[in-house]
Formats: C-alpha cells, structure tokens, sequence
C-alpha cells in the first residue's frame, strides 16, 4: 500500500524531484521522518516549515493514518503576492 508524495517549490529541489511513493499507513510525521531518511537535512529543514496537504485539504493531525492511495503535497512558504 503506497501513496504519493508531491513536491513543489524549495521542497521539490530539497528533495531533487517532483514525486515520488511511500508507504501509507503511518502518520504525516512517520511520513515525514521517512522522507527526511531518504532525502536529508536539506530536505528536513524545508520540512518543517512546510504545510501539507492530503488530497487536496490541509493537514492539521499530524497523527492521523494517510490512507492508501492519498498524495500528500509538500508546500513550503511562498514569497510574494
């Protein structure tokens, strides 16, 4: 059981690609310590400034089971306007 991981901006050249899978089942921080596993310090600052959402609606439990099949995005501020 996977699901998508999708990476925008300083995210995406943190992690050196636009996409990728990853298990589902576990919570966004598991989530999150798997990427940083896989990708680095780099990516783990952006990280932890970023704002995720899971199929399209913000992330606030941190804690909750991704499901199969879901694409978490990977948004790290913006500037501008």
């Amino acid at each position: 059981m996977q699901l998508t991981v999708r990476y925008f901006a300083g995210a995406r050249a943190a992690a050196g690609r636009t996409e990728e899978t990853a298990p589902a089942g576990g919570s966004l921080d598991e989530l999150l310590d798997e990427l940083t596993g896989r990708h680095g310090e780099r990516l783990a600052v952006v990280l932890k400034a970023a704002s995720f959402l899971v199929d399209g609606v913000a992330c606030h439990d941190r804690q909750a089971p991704l499901p199969a099949g879901a694409t978490v995005d990977v948004l790290p501020p913006f500037a501008g306007g």
